[in-house]
């Protein structure tokens, strides 16, 4: 090939690139770091904005820590530090006791799909933007992963088993109901839920689910797991800088609005079925126990939650509006 050849077949491709290039790119931190599940399928989900958009959007997803600790995303995106983050709505619960009840209302919801709903048809979504609208951000969709497994070196069988039991939980809500239990509830970020277990400063954790815990390897530190689980079913979302979101032209806030949606739907069936495969593996392992409590225990601990709730709520204003929203929808659909 001659050098005018060269030349010219370079230039085609620059500009080729050029037009390809995004028109808007974003950069989005994670609350999960990059090895996990949850951390490949929220970067799944990036890539399908961009196809989905023909290019006109490429989203960047960072691992937890990377530009700023999970619980300060809320005040990066408000400064445009970050334009958004996938992160569980519980971690802002310093900001407003209302983050902490929406983002965990514990003993709530029995499945991932009961959420799911209450945020995209029951007013979640739209009460979610109210709440966030003061610090500059867009909602721009969310859903449970699935009901967490728990966490324990020790057999726990019943809310009996809870009372002094040292344990790692998110602040907010849910370290007020488990202390509630009897329960002595640990501040400690999900990256130091191992050496936390390893050490034993703790003895059991409110983490992730159950496919999540083992390959990690907590279950082998921490053999007692309860499965399924019994408390905790957070919410994940997807949001971003509202400036930025209201500079979108109308067809790309509809695809983003959409595939949040598909997002969640997404999350909690990939780790539904990666909990089936690890809960076979686990039990393989004569090591390890799985505890499943019975109907009766999840009762008791889902009383001892409701009271929680509505204490909880009146420490704002925002927080008694998360209550009577999520009670009467609740209430609505039998659920209480």
């Amino acid at each position: 090939m001659t050098p005018l050849k060269l030349v010219a077949g370079f230039l085609s491709a620059t500009f080729a690139m050029n037009l390809m290039a995004a028109d808007f790119n974003f950069k989005f931190q994670s609350s999960d770091p990059s090895g996990v599940k949850n951390f490949h399928i929220q970067q799944e989900w990036a890539e399908r904005v961009g196809k989905m958009t023909g290019g006109r959007v490429e989203i960047t997803i960072l691992p937890v820590g990377s530009v700023v600790s999970h619980t300060e995303t809320l005040g990066a995106m408000k400064m445009g530090v970050l334009d958004g983050h996938v992160s569980v709505t519980g971690y802002f619960s310093g900001q407003d006791p209302a983050f902490g009840l929406i983002g965990n209302t514990v003993g709530a919801w029995s499945s991932p799909d009961q959420l799911y709903t209450y945020i995209n048809y029951g007013g979640g979504y739209e009460l979610m933007n109210e709440l966030y609208k003061p610090y500059g951000v867009k909602f721009v969709g969310g859903g449970g992963t699935g009901l967490e497994s728990f966490v324990s070196k020790k057999p726990l069988d019943g809310v009996e088993d809870l009372k002094g039991l040292k344990m790692r939980a998110p602040e907010g809500l849910v370290q007020s109901v488990f202390a509630a239990a009897g329960a002595s509830p640990v501040n400690l970020p999900g990256s130091e839920v191992y050496t936390g277990l390893s050490k034993g400063v703790i003895d059991a954790a409110d983490y992730t689910v159950f496919s999540t815990n083992q390959s990690a390897g907590l279950n082998e530190i921490a053999p007692h797991p309860v499965y399924p689980g019994f408390h905790s079913l957070p919410l994940l979302e997807i949001a971003m800088n509202l400036k930025e979101w209201n500079e979108l032209p109308e067809d790309i806030q509809a695809i983003m609005t959409t595939s949040a949606r598909d997002f969640a739907k997404d999350i909690s069936t990939q780790l539904a079925i990666a909990d089936v495969k690890a809960v076979k593996e686990a039990r393989e392992d004569p090591n390890i126990t799985i505890h499943n409590w019975s109907d009766e225990e999840r009762m008791k601990f889902r009383e001892i939650a409701r009271k929680q709730w509505k204490t909880y709520a009146e420490q704002s204003p925002n927080a008694e509006k998360v209550y009577k929203s999520v009670t009467q929808f609740l209430e609505s659909q039998g659920l209480l």
